[in-house]
């Protein structure tokens, strides 16, 4: 299907993706794994949550880890341009008979809690509490140093239908994936912020979460996350790379928390700001596409991901098949 032009005058301005919220079965394992190893900074901790951010970040949190049950995601959330944009998403979604609910959010003023057509659970807000700069607090960066979270990227049963729905609330395709033979879009990478993106879609059963991604400040960062997972007892929980992306030209790593959830640790994509910025295309058989060099991705990395709670999951009708690690 053909790509979307972009749609510059949105019904509400989102300026950037922001939190994402995990259920975790072991809060403690959760807590080495984010805290002491990927070197993320707690911000408020008890015995059920823990809240998180990156270095550069002055809003409270950019994950919460919630004691659950089940592995899973809770929600996606988004920060808007002012309160009135509040309002109005809310008269869009609503319009779209998509669910329309007022929360309360610990640490976030006013909070529009809702699905996209697919069950995928967003919330967007104007107001977070901000925390004092700790940027320059060079005692403090542990880990992989991660500065900020980047993006998200989600399975989706049919990629032109979620790039549409987003293209719709002002998400602009910055590059895509697409199969010669169907002329369907087997992935595709959207932004609000001027980077490669903010949420991406790859096919497959969806909708679930594939990754969430964090900005490091170089490719030495992870290579010294590497060396700290490989002699902590995290080796097993290296799932791709080192490696640099054809889409994006980001240096690349992918690891998985200890309920599966994988992480992406990333640096190095392109500025993306420009309104009339076209799209690149990429054909599904060209390798260098996915891994511009290193080695193939696994089976996991195209068939594994997080569920959404209180999301139904669908299989794909595109079989198309990108190239898989032996």
């Amino acid at each position: 299907m053909p790509i979307p032009a972009p749609n510059l005058y949105p019904p509400f301005n989102i300026v950037r993706l922001s939190h994402v919220e995990y259920m975790v079965t072991d809060l403690a394992a959760s807590r080495a794994f984010y805290v002491d190893t990927l070197g993320l900074q707690v911000t408020q901790e008890d015995d059920q949550r823990i809240y998180l951010r990156a270095m550069e970040e002055r809003g409270h949190h950019c994950i919460v880890l919630v004691q659950a049950d089940k592995a899973e995601v809770g929600v996606l959330g988004f920060k808007l341009f002012d309160d009135p944009d509040l309002d109005k998403a809310a008269e869009f979604f609503a319009s779209r008979d998509l669910p329309v609910e007022w929360v309360d959010r610990p640490h976030m003023g006013r909070c529009l809690r809702t699905r996209d057509p697919w069950g995928i659970p967003l919330e967007f807000y104007v107001k977070m509490d901000r925390l004092e700069p700790i940027h320059q607090k060079y005692k403090l960066y542990n880990g992989v140093k991660p500065l900020r979270i980047d993006h998200f990227n989600m399975f989706s049963a049919d990629v032109d239908a979620s790039v549409a729905f987003y293209n719709d609330i002002g998400f602009r395709v910055t590059e895509y994936t697409a199969d010669d033979e169907s002329g369907k879009t087997w992935a595709a990478w959207m932004h609000r912020k001027g980077g490669v993106h903010d949420v991406a879609f790859t096919n497959g059963l969806g909708p679930r979460l594939h990754h969430t991604a964090f900005w490091v400040p170089t490719p030495l960062n992870i290579i010294d996350l590497l060396d700290l997972m490989s002699t902590t007892g995290y080796i097993d929980n290296i799932e791709r790379g080192p490696g640099r992306h054809g889409i994006s030209n980001a240096f690349f790593l992918y690891v998985r928390d200890p309920d599966g959830h994988r992480i992406e640790i990333y640096c190095s994509d392109y500025q993306t700001c420009d309104p009339d910025l076209e799209p690149i295309k990429w054909s599904l058989t060209d390798p260098q596409r996915q891994t511009l060099w290193g080695a193939a991705a696994p089976r996991s990395w195209f068939e594994e991901g997080s569920t959404f709670a209180g999301a139904e999951t669908k299989p794909s009708a595109l079989t198309a098949q990108p190239i898989i690690a032996p």
